[in-house]
């Protein structure tokens, strides 16, 4: 009997679907978003002189006011939030600077996403939080990238707003803490939980600069309003330094209106702070996290990585410029 075609390595029957997700879904989503063109021979030479451009491209400055430390926050679920921190503090680890994400939601995505086992018990940043370990003892290194750390979260952070309350200072455990370690890192990322309660606050006492992913479909502005309130409360009364110095558009499909007309909105919303940088939807940005991979290590060349890659460049650059 004649042995049945293997698929091809690229069919939607040869990808693997990440663990927890139905190969239905995953096919579908592939099939959905990756479009015709990734299958061109203008798109594989795109991809490799991505790559090759990613491994070739020079080392980014250092900041030169020292440690910067970002929130990265939206109260709206789904808009990127968790991607944006592990691929730009990825692709800035890649680029020669020392990074630490800290990872404040307690579904533990950032973890998961850089490959950082993360079960209950884990010393995570639940126990950074109330004092119980230090930041030494709760940061591991990547093994994927040599100069990026994370602080993982563990399912054990959904009770620690409960347990914030009755603490002294319980909006500033997490600024003594990177306080006294900032010098460390060139660059803090705290991936922040898609509330506003105490794990949130916290991290919008830490850090000097607030970064807002914002997708680009209806709704998008929806919910900012409340988020930047509660920004200018904090920054009155708890964290005068704090401010939103970066926005990043992301799900942008080229193919929509709707899009452009949140693009355009935005910018004229936020203005300047706004990067020319935008995160087209890409299913390789999707795929990356169900590997424990960041999508400029599951697929450099990818439209994903390349634009997380460029907005890395202009966060760094941008600050350098302001400096001069």
């Amino acid at each position: 009997m004649t042995e049945p075609d293997a698929p091809s390595p690229w069919s939607r029957d040869a990808v693997a679907a990440p663990p927890n997700v139905s190969h239905e879904t995953f096919g579908a989503a592939h099939e959905a978003e990756t479009g015709e063109w990734e299958d061109t021979p203008l798109a594989a030479a795109s991809k490799q002189a991505a790559a090759l451009r990613h491994a070739s491209a020079p080392p980014l400055p250092r900041p030169g006011q020292g440690c910067r430390v970002f929130a990265v926050a939206n109260q709206k679920g789904g808009v990127g939030k968790t991607t944006t921190t592990v691929n730009v503090a990825a692709a800035m680890s890649m680029q020669g600077l020392s990074v630490l994400v800290v990872d404040l939601d307690p579904q533990g995505n950032a973890s998961t996403a850089l490959g950082v086992a993360h079960p209950a018990g884990t010393a995570s940043s639940y126990q950074l939080l109330l004092g119980e370990l230090p930041l030494e003892q709760v940061v591991v290194p990547s093994k994927s990238h040599p100069r990026l750390s994370v602080v993982p979260a563990t399912i054990d952070l959904a009770g620690a707003e409960i347990e914030l309350v009755s603490l002294p200072a319980r909006e500033h455990r997490l600024a003594q803490e990177i306080g006294h370690k900032c010098g460390q890192y060139d660059y803090v990322f705290v991936d922040c939980p898609p509330s506003l309660g105490l794990l949130t606050v916290n991290a919008l006492v830490a850090a000097r600069e607030v970064l807002i992913p914002i997708q680009c479909e209806y709704y998008a502005l929806e919910g900012l309003a409340q988020l930047l309130g509660n920004i200018e409360l904090i920054r009155s009364g708890l964290n005068p330094a704090l401010t939103v110095s970066t926005v990043l558009l992301t799900m942008y499909d080229r193919r929509t209106r709707l899009a452009d007309d949140v693009s355009v909105e935005v910018r004229e919303h936020f203005g300047d702070v706004v990067l020319e940088s935008v995160i087209p939807r890409n299913v390789k940005v999707a795929e990356a996290p169900g590997y424990g991979q960041s999508v400029l290590d599951y697929d450099p060349g990818s439209q994903g990585a390349q634009s997380y890659f460029e907005a890395s460049r202009e966060i760094a650059l941008r600050a350098q410029t302001e400096e001069r």
